[in-house]
């Protein structure tokens, strides 16, 4: 099985070079790049990636992907928390433990809540350490590649 993040890259390459007015069409577009996926996976890649649908003015919509310009200054900010803030992530089934400098679990598990992560279901922050759920069915695995992709240059 490829990687997410490949097939997240594959996503936006079909999604760049395509109008895609629906998942159906864009599931088998995938199938015929040789992924395999469900409606719920694809559902979640998109949300990853910000994808949206824009009209075409007269007979529908279409897929979007969102210019790199157009990440918000605010959300800048919270994925700069995330990168200075965490020291080490540590898992056991889908109960994480995010160790950060000290005072900075609070910015950090914000950021976390903010950014919308579609693999953590929620975070509870004290002072150096974040208590970090994942959502049934996601894993560690899952997260660390949502993190490549979301905040670039975080330290794993």
């Amino acid at each position: 099985m490829r990687e997410r993040h490949n097939r997240l890259a594959v996503v936006k390459e079909l999604i760049k070079n395509n109008r895609i007015d629906n998942q159906d069409t864009l599931l088998e577009m995938l199938r015929n790049e040789g992924y395999s996926v469900t409606q719920a996976t694809l559902s979640r890649d998109l949300k990853m990636l910000k994808v949206g649908k824009i009209s075409d003015g007269w007979s529908g919509y279409y897929y979007s992907l969102p210019e790199n310009d157009l990440i918000s200054e605010s959300e800048k900010s919270y994925i700069q928390d995330v990168r200075r803030g965490i020291l080490s992530i540590e898992f056991s089934g889908n109960f994480g433990v995010i160790k950060t400098r000290p005072g900075h679990a609070n910015s950090v598990g914000i950021a976390l809540d903010v950014l919308a992560i579609p693999e953590i279901l929620g975070t509870l922050a004290g002072d150096d350490t974040i208590f970090v759920i994942l959502r049934e069915g996601m894993t560690k695995e899952d997260l660390q590649e949502s993190f490549k992709t979301r905040i670039p240059d975080i330290e794993e």
